[in-house]
């Protein structure tokens, strides 16, 4: 069980540094993983930026993820649900285009028009404040991967032991604090786990800001 986020940011940081991660950079996945990042960040004495990414969202359930797009098109599809559910490719690409749409819209937001630049040979930490499904998870770290970092890292409090283990596939390191073998949803390991607003998002962007 985790206080807050700050609290779990700054366990992530210790375990970061115990395991002695390399880190030039440490990428957050708006809204609820700023706060954890800028935590992180600060305790290894690294830049923070954000990398984002949106659901697509099943015909009818858009809170049901038939994959995730980042705002630079990096793309991860959920074949097994889409067939099971009979999506349609028609709808899959209009869904696609609307949600690559709004991911850039909101990163450009967070970084004031600017883009995530090139990352050679950086190595760079992305960071949540939990996973389920890890779809957005997934997209994130495609951008990531194609901008250059190396090595590449994924580093959350907590997600269900199945999706910890496919994220494998996308960093070269997955660390997780916490593995519960009957997860049921992110929220339920912490104690204060209340939503972020946009704009108090942004501040953790500022470390002089976030901090006072």
């Amino acid at each position: 069980m985790f206080a807050d986020r700050i609290d779990a940011g700054e366990r992530l940081a210790d375990r970061l540094v115990d395991e002695d991660v390399a880190v030039d950079l440490v990428l957050a996945i708006p809204r609820g993983g700023l706060p954890l990042g800028r935590a992180v960040a600060d305790g290894l004495d690294v830049p923070l930026d954000v990398v984002v990414a949106k659901k697509l969202g099943a015909p009818g359930n858009e809170e049901f993820a038939i994959g995730a797009v980042a705002s630079d098109g990096s793309t991860w599809y959920n074949d097994d649900a889409i067939d099971r559910l009979g999506v349609s490719g028609a709808y899959v690409r209009e869904e696609w285009q609307a949600q690559t749409a709004a991911a850039r819209q909101k990163a450009a937001t967070y970084r004031q028009g600017e883009r995530l630049g090139e990352l050679d040979g950086q190595a760079v930490v992305v960071v949540d404040d939990g996973v389920a499904t890890g779809s957005t998870a997934r997209a994130c770290l495609r951008q990531v991967r194609e901008a250059g970092a190396d090595p590449l890292v994924f580093a959350v409090p907590v997600g269900p032991p199945d999706t910890v283990e496919a994220l494998r596939d996308e960093a070269d390191r997955v660390i997780c604090l916490d593995t519960p073998r009957h997860f049921r949803a992110v929220g339920q390991y912490y104690r204060n786990f209340r939503q972020v607003p946009d704009e108090e998002a942004m501040r953790y962007l500022d470390r002089d800001e976030a901090t006072t």
